[in-house]
């Protein structure tokens, strides 16, 4: 917005021909796809080695919390 701000200003206040060049765009860095395979293996077997290590009472808590967290979503959306 700046930027056309500024040429409009430039092209109201010259009396040379305002210049039309346009910036150059940023590039978007692009990821790592043994990083990313990695990341995905961890994520895929987080929740069950999670689980694995938790009693019955902890799993019921973290489920209870779970489905509250889910519910109050819902309501605010």
């Amino acid at each position: 917005m700046n930027q056309k701000a500024f040429a409009i200003m430039e092209l109201a206040t010259s009396e040379e021909e305002p210049t039309t060049e346009t910036p150059p765009k940023k590039e978007e860095p692009t990821k790592n796809p043994a990083a990313v395979e990695l990341g995905r293996l961890g994520g895929l077997k987080g929740g069950k080695a999670r689980a694995a290590n938790m009693t019955a009472k902890e799993r019921s808590e973290s489920a209870k919390k779970a489905a509250q967290a889910r519910w109050a979503k819902e309501k605010t959306a």
